[in-house]
């Protein structure tokens, strides 16, 4: 790194920034620390800083986090083109890293020799995928330790060490004090009544209402509740051996401190790391608000607060579930598609007990839909639905069965889309409307949706499409924007698809 852009980077850490949290990471020689680039505390001097990509670099090059700032608080990195095989990789681990996966595993799920993986890790990143790996375990046991009164034992079995003795081996070896030396410098929250809270931090601004109404206007009921500002669903994952294991979560917002508090059963906590990988997909925790900003202002001239800073892109916690949502709202109302969606969760869901008024159901998984006796318009004739989509429902189930589409960060999104619009009954519409949530694309433009010709009223087919190229490639956050500024106007047309 050349002495401009160190100087640039010393700089953006002076100014504190949100803007840049998350994007790199700075460690001081005179402290032997590293930091998030928001840190409240004093500040190095030029010549004391060193600045990393990752935090994982940072460590391997002997640097303990910040117990001010905590560098596990800090949103990933943000990137347009998950495709890439070391974002693809970094994004794995993180979402797996409790579950025990090594090179091997990694290497096989990315179709790569295990030789090709690390070149292209050390690359990207400068460090091996196990350095990475084990950063992500430090500090997601470091989240636990600071943030719940789990057990060490709990706290070491949950970011997939396997054991105490390694958690304690990992943390006297990079960070030079034990788990419980760490936890007697932090105040711990409670964990009580078998729950867990921990944070999730993202880049500022978040325009929490308008993702919260989205969803709260979308939920399926039984499966999600929204109220009191508050996000609820039932979740159901799968273990490192493929058990199901089932429980709920809990998602509100600290806007002071720039992140999702999320709340969950301890039933989950065996697979942590992947509820809180999908959370973070579903509330879009990873995209830099800023950037996309700048790209899409213009909109404001097209219809008024069309775009404001903040405005994410809703994800998923479950992708056969959306898939099914999708299909149900076709050329229906929202709520319509909710009532169908519901009586799906209430028919062939789980039943489980929350404790939580209004969450009652997980949703059905594919192998539950794939195995019911056939005719399948037999089964779900009765609950309201046609039978062409009660075709393209069991023809989606046996994808996912079959494992024939990719789906998470390995996915891509024009395969998936041509493999649904296969499927007789899913048009272009509903094979980016998935795109977009399932995958977390961000750049499907709904041309033909209702109420982006309602938004873009006055202008025509061609005008429209020239203006849309000029949104890419966040041409989802596009849709949202003008979504978005219909319910802000209480105008929505309520037949629109979404």
């Amino acid at each position: 790194m050349d002495i401009n852009s160190k100087k640039a980077l010393y700089e953006a850490f002076k100014s504190q920034d949100a803007r840049f949290d998350g994007q790199f990471f700075v460690a001081v020689s005179s402290t032997g620390i590293y930091c998030r680039p928001v840190c409240h505390g004093k500040m190095p001097k030029f010549e004391n800083c060193t600045f990393f990509k990752t935090a994982a670099e940072a460590e391997q090059a002997g640097y303990r986090p910040c117990l001010v700032c905590r560098p596990e608080l800090a949103p990933d990195h943000s990137c347009a083109n998950l495709n890439e095989t070391a974002v693809c990789a970094a994004k794995y681990i993180e979402e797996n890293c409790s579950r025990g996966i090594g090179v091997r595993e990694l290497s096989a799920v990315l179709g790569c020799s295990d030789r090709h993986l690390r070149r292209l890790f050390k690359e990207a990143y400068h460090v091996t995928p196990v350095e990475y790996l084990q950063t992500c375990r430090l500090l997601l046991a470091k989240k636990l330790l600071t943030e719940t009164d789990l057990s060490v034992l709990d706290a070491a079995m949950a970011s997939g060490f396997g054991s105490v003795r390694r958690l304690n081996d990992a943390f006297r070896n990079k960070y030079k004090l034990s788990p419980t030396a760490l936890r007697k410098k932090q105040n711990s929250a409670a964990c009580t009544g078998g729950q867990i809270k921990v944070g999730l931090g993202y880049r500022a601004p978040y325009q929490w209402e308008r993702i919260l109404r989205f969803l709260g206007e979308r939920a399926i009921d039984g499966v999600e509740v929204v109220k009191d500002q508050k996000y609820y669903r039932t979740v159901r994952q799968t273990d490192k051996d493929g058990r199901p294991l089932y429980g709920w979560i809990c998602v509100e917002h600290v806007e002071k401190k720039s992140v999702l508090a999320v709340t969950l059963s301890e039933s989950l906590l065996p697979v942590l790391s992947q509820v809180l990988s999908r959370v973070k997909m579903l509330f879009d925790l990873d995209c830099d608000p800023n950037v996309i900003y700048e790209r899409l202002k213009g909109l404001n001239q097209v219809k008024e607060h069309a775009f404001l800073p903040g405005t994410r892109l809703p994800g998923c916690m479950d992708e056969f579930e959306l898939c099914l949502r999708a299909v149900l709202g076709q050329q229906i109302t929202v709520k319509a598609a909710r009532t169908l969606a519901k009586r799906v969760a209430a028919a062939f869901g789980k039943k489980i007990e929350t404790g939580i008024g209004g969450l009652e159901y997980v949703f059905p998984a594919p192998t539950d839909m794939a195995s019911l006796a056939k005719p399948i318009e037999d089964q779900l004739g009765p609950l309201g639905i046609i039978a062409s989509r009660a075709r393209a429902i069991e023809e989606i189930a046996s994808i996912f069965v079959k494992h024939e589409i990719e789906w998470g960060f390995m996915a891509d999104p024009d395969q998936v889309r041509k493999r649904l619009m296969e499927i007789r009954g899913l048009g272009p519409w509903t094979a980016n409307y998935i795109a977009m949530r399932a995958l977390g694309y961000p750049d499907a433009f709904l041309e033909t949706d209702a109420g982006v010709k309602e938004a873009m009223e006055g202008y025509t087919k061609k005008e429209i499409a020239a203006m849309s190229a000029e949104w890419s490639p966040w041409r989802s956050y596009a849709v949202m924007g003008l979504w978005n500024s219909l319910e802000d106007n209480e105008k929505c047309n309520h037949g629109c698809q979404r």
